[in-house]
């Protein structure tokens, strides 16, 4: 059976399209569901049959392989560092911007190295603040 992934899938409609492994679209519609599954998120690695239909290919007995990632799940999943050990971080982050700030000022941004320092300390502190 051929197998793939969802482009995307439309509850209210009942239809998608799947990509399926090389590279052509078939269309899914919810009577190809298998029963207990009500929807599709893009990227659901899937299997199923096709049949040429008027329009092209149509997605037949389409079974769910490997749910797609979460990205709200791996945000929750991970563990905030303790108040006071961002505390430096924090004040680490301030004195970049600063530095970042007077260079803007001057007309130029900073070199690569410093650049690459301030992007790497706002990503750790957004990710602990956005891990809650």
């Amino acid at each position: 059976m051929p197998t793939g992934k969802v482009k995307w899938y439309d509850t209210d409609k009942g239809f998608g399209f799947l990509a399926d492994d090389e590279g052509g679209d078939v269309f899914v519609h919810a009577n190809a569901l298998l029963e207990g599954t009500t929807a599709l998120k893009p990227g659901t690695r899937v299997e199923f049959g096709v049949m040429d239909g008027r329009r092209g290919a149509q997605a037949l007995s389409v079974t769910v392989l490997d749910q797609a990632p979460s990205v709200a799940r791996k945000l929750h999943d991970k563990k905030r560092k303790p108040a006071d050990e961002m505390v430096g971080i924090v004040e680490d982050t301030i004195r970049l911007l600063d530095g970042a700030s007077m260079q803007l000022r001057k007309g130029r941004y900073p070199d690569a190295a410093g650049s690459a320092r301030l992007a790497a300390a706002l990503r750790a502190i957004a990710d602990t603040f956005d891990g809650s």
